[in-house]
């Protein structure tokens, strides 16, 4: 049961990320990629993570799209034109399908999916997804977390100079 729970997701998953990139309308696009999200979040719930399918729902579902969906009402961005674009798409996809196929590959003989590290389901039963995130992000990973901050902190200024200088 859980087998075709995981492939229903994952086909909604890529059918949804597949609209992302097709989609003219940029409205529709970004509920395509809401909808991508949500797939996400269910496939980290599967995988025994709550913790981070709640900041899939919270972090990229609901703010990073409310940005989104605020900077293509900002643009008053129009769906394009209905001209066909079938040579972009022929190799567009084929890139896709070549990209994919490497993918796999890489990941199927890489080194780097086969290790394993000190955290164990054990530990993770005993301390909490939570908590070991959090101690993970604030010792070893400071130093990036900090400078991502930094660096949304500039895109935002960015955007709200932009946006003002153009009304």
């Amino acid at each position: 049961m859980e087998t075709l729970f995981f492939t229903l997701v994952a086909a909604v998953a890529i059918i949804s990320s597949i609209m992302v990139v097709s989609c003219r309308n940029p409205i529709n696009s970004a509920l395509s990629l809401i909808m991508t999200f949500f797939c996400l979040a269910t496939l980290y719930v599967l995988l025994d993570a709550p913790f981070m399918a709640a900041v899939q729902v919270i972090v990229y579902a609901g703010a990073i799209m409310v940005l989104i969906v605020f900077v293509i009402m900002l643009l008053n961005l129009k769906a394009e034109s209905k001209r066909k674009y079938t040579h972009a798409l022929f190799a567009g996809s084929i890139m896709g399908v070549m990209v994919l196929v490497e993918a796999i590959y890489f990941l199927s003989n890489s080194p780097a999916t086969a290790g394993k590290g000190e955290i164990t389901s054990a530990l993770i039963a005993k301390t909490g997804h939570t908590e070991l995130i959090g101690r993970a992000m604030f010792t070893d990973f400071l130093l990036p977390f900090e400078v991502t901050s930094i660096l949304l902190l500039v895109a935002l200024v960015g955007s709200v100079l932009l946006a003002k200088r153009k009304l």
